[in-house]
């Protein structure tokens, strides 16, 4: 009878032991890139989860290269990025210590655009116009996929203007300031993004298609993580949020509000949604 009874203890040990390791950590570092596009979908999640009972620390990065070595090496656990296209070479580069967790959002695109009161349509006009439009092309920060991009295209149809590196708030101002004189310029620039309707800018057709088409956003992990972490993925993946949202909550923080008090606000209006999202299996 003692045998039995020191085995059955054994067992017991061995089977609460199991469970704590196999228990999921209620701690997560998320990675962000401080773009307008993904600070939304990086505060949406994070307050799902916390509202399951996670406590989150946001990470934010300047550039992929950066953000990809963190979660490479496991200093942030997840990170929200489109994979495809714009942050392809970090992907490939990284791919066996991370992974695709799930789709988030979808519709971004990147390109060459000019304000709409400018008399060209396509890439192809830029050189015939390059004095007009002060022999330069306004960048954004060069680690970005969308310089990497714009550089492809520089070489693909041979354009003679400087592509300039610089920074997205730097761009912005040099496309205000040449908007409010009616001058002519051309940026590089994204959508969703405030600044395509605030300025109503035009992007030029791209016709050897060097630029991707509409892109995805996916959340990523380091690798292991949704083994680790079942319910913290489930949650994640049960995140969506439309593109147009991720404008128009963009377009309030460039009216006066925070990022914060618009999350919040897109999250308030979307309580019965967000509440769905929690409310899958407990592991």
């Amino acid at each position: 009878m003692k045998n039995i009874w020191k085995a059955f203890c054994a067992l017991a040990f061995v089977g609460m032991m199991s469970l704590q390791a196999h228990a999921e950590e209620k701690n997560i570092v998320m990675g962000t890139m401080s773009w307008e596009d993904l600070v939304p979908i990086t505060g949406i999640t994070k307050k799902v989860l916390e509202n399951a009972g996670y406590t989150v620390k946001v990470v934010e990065f300047s550039e992929w290269g950066i953000a990809y070595a963190a979660l490479s090496k496991g200093d942030i656990q997840v990170l929200a990025s489109q994979i495809d296209y714009a942050a392809a070479d970090y992907w490939k580069k990284n791919k066996n210590k991370i992974e695709k967790l799930s789709p988030v959002s979808f519709g971004l695109y990147q390109g060459m655009a000019v304000p709409g009161y400018v008399d060209i349509d396509s890439i192809e006009q830029l050189n015939a116009n390059a004095d007009k439009l002060g022999n330069r092309i306004i960048g954004i920060e060069p680690g970005s996929g969308l310089m990497s991009d714009a550089n492809n295209v520089v070489k693909a149809y041979d354009i003679k203007l400087k592509l300039v590196e610089g920074s997205t708030s730097a761009m912005t101002a040099a496309l205000k300031s040449a908007v409010d004189r009616k001058e002519w310029v051309a940026v590089t620039v994204w959508d969703p993004s405030w600044m395509t309707r605030k300025f109503d800018l035009k992007f030029l057709k791209d016709p050897k298609g060097v630029f991707p088409p509409l892109q995805g956003y996916y959340w990523i992990g380091h690798k292991g993580f949704a083994e680790a972490n079942p319910r913290a993925r489930e949650l994640m993946a049960s995140v969506y949020v439309p593109i147009t949202d991720i404008t128009a909550m963009n377009a309030e923080v460039k009216d006066g509000k925070t990022m914060d008090e618009a999350i919040k606000g897109w999250i308030d209006g979307h309580t019965d949604l967000v509440n769905r999202w929690g409310n899958i299996k407990n592991y």
